[in-house]
């Protein structure tokens, strides 16, 4: 069923119990000074403005309505942040009463809501618990640094199947061969298994659940925006991730049992290097409080769902984007070949030396954050930001797209040019709100150290080993940059280029 019918039906049914219980939307918040936004419409409110790019739609009302603006979508008092002064009053100066979350109903399939990072109060001790695992143990500079060899292995996997297609000439879609290596890179930092192995039937289904589950998490859900209509699960998407978040569970389950035999075997643990499952199940033996196997199955799936959809369309954007702009790609493979030389591979450790490169990336991540409106964040209580109130119960939702695109921060705005960060001080770790593509504050995304290897190796390694044409001779005046919109933000039409060894 496409989302147009089944607003249609949401519609009907939300105006039917509205009427049959007497449900009358009321404004708590009339008296307050609300930001200025658009006139909503009567039960629906403002959701027909959002279109199907939501992210274009309220940047160009932002220019209408300004840098903070409400909208009510159904029955959702929303507040939009569309510059980068604003941003830091929400992700610096008030973030700890604007950092818990607003819950899509999708997330609601097998509790993940109660257990899954993103989506836990961050007052909890389980949120405060699983980020200090993150920092300390899993995503710090020592942790990273031991588990290197594992992306070095699988980048050279990718550029032994990208030769392969250089050979015969044919195109590789970057997208898909981002998302595979990505996968093994995390399944073998966690797990130390290959979960996209193109010989395993299991992999390629596992990787298939990957792909659906994100899908489903970005469609516009009625839901979410009629809370009386969340029992119903009109669109079905709820109901859908249980299934596919029930399969990847029992697969977790499973690997997490064959775990504990493992270490019950005396010398398991010495015969081979140990893994994130293993530094997991040492805190849970010390405090099953801090880490129990319900949590862990749920980290996971936090892991595998952000961390490879998000890196392999951030790949292709980059990908794109160096192909739609040549002299770019020209100086980025000049630097590579300069700093490592013609035939050697690129490193971690070379990326600090790799000025361009880096201004490459961090170009990808203003044109193109592939989370455009972040993660969705909750008012705890009323909070006045530039002489308006955004009240306490509001979805309050941060345009990164729009941020990334403000003429009145960046010079030739919509433009590809990775020079403007040459010297630049300006980073995504969340201190520069001009550059938020993680977020910012404590919400702040905790795989950021390892996105930003893992981007700039496997970048780095296509451009320096092979030269790239478009697939079937198409000029880069003619690529297709249109964007789909999802929880992440995809090229419309897949990039395929041909490889050609150097």
């Amino acid at each position: 069923m496409d989302f147009l019918m089944s607003f249609v039906i949401g519609l009907c049914l939300s105006w039917i119990l509205i009427k049959t219980f007497h449900i009358i939307p009321r404004s708590k918040a009339n008296h307050k000074k609300l930001p200025p936004g658009p006139k909503p419409f009567p039960v629906i409110g403002n959701l027909l403005e959002l279109g199907d790019k939501p992210h274009k739609s309220l940047t160009e009302l932002a220019k209408v309505h300004g840098p903070i603006m409400t909208l009510k979508l159904g029955r959702v008092t929303t507040i939009v942040i569309s510059s980068a002064n604003t941003a830091k009053e929400v992700l610096q100066t008030h973030d700890r009463l604007l950092s818990n979350r607003t819950i899509p109903d999708a997330v609601r399939a097998h509790k993940h809501d109660e257990f899954g990072l993103p989506w836990i109060p961050n007052i909890s001790s389980q949120w405060r618990n699983l980020r200090k695992i993150c920092n300390g143990q899993l995503f710090s500079n020592p942790a990273l640094d031991a588990n290197q060899d594992i992306r070095r292995k699988k980048v050279q996997e990718l550029l032994a199947e990208t030769r392969q297609s250089s050979l015969t000439g044919e195109a590789v879609d970057i997208g898909r061969a981002a998302f595979k290596t990505t996968l093994n890179m995390l399944s073998n930092t966690i797990l130390s298994v290959d979960l996209a192995d193109p010989n395993s039937d299991s992999a390629r289904k596992f990787k298939e659940i990957v792909w659906n589950m994100m899908k489903e998490i970005g469609k516009p859900n009625l839901a979410d925006y009629f809370p009386v209509l969340k029992k119903f699960d009109p669109q079905g998407i709820r109901q859908r991730l249980t299934v596919n978040f029930g399969m990847v569970m029992d697969l977790f389950d499973r690997m997490i049992s064959e775990r504990l035999h493992l270490r019950k075997v005396s010398g398991s643990i010495t015969n081979r290097n140990s893994d994130m499952l293993d530094t997991l199940l040492n805190i849970s033996e010390e405090n099953s409080e801090k880490m129990d196997k319900t949590t862990m199955k749920h980290f996971f799936l936090d892991l595998f769902g952000a961390g490879t959809d998000t890196t392999a369309a951030t790949l292709e954007w980059a990908m794109a984007e160096l192909l739609h702009n040549p002299k770019a790609l020209s100086k980025a493979k000049t630097e590579l070949e300069q700093v490592i030389g013609k035939h050697n591979p690129v490193e971690e450790s070379d990326i600090a030396r790799l000025p361009y490169l880096q201004a490459v990336v961090r170009e990808t991540f203003r044109l193109h954050p592939v989370t455009p409106l972040l993660l969705p964040r909750k008012a705890e209580a009323d909070v006045e930001i530039n002489g308006y109130i955004i009240p306490k119960g509001a979805q309050v939702l941060v345009n990164a797209w729009a941020i990334g695109r403000d003429p009145s921060l960046w010079e030739n705005a919509n433009s590809f040019m990775p020079e403007r960060f040459l010297g630049s001080e300006i980073d995504v770790k969340g201190r520069n709100f001009q550059l938020i593509p993680f977020g910012g504050g404590r919400r702040i995304c905790p795989g950021l150290p390892l996105a930003i290897r893992v981007l700039h190796l496997m970048l780095g390694s296509l451009i320096h080993t092979f030269d790239w044409k478009l697939e079937d001779g198409v000029e880069r005046g003619d690529m297709n940059m249109e964007e789909k919109f999802g929880i992440t933000l995809h090229l419309a039409h897949p990039l395929r280029a041909v490889p050609i060894q150097v």
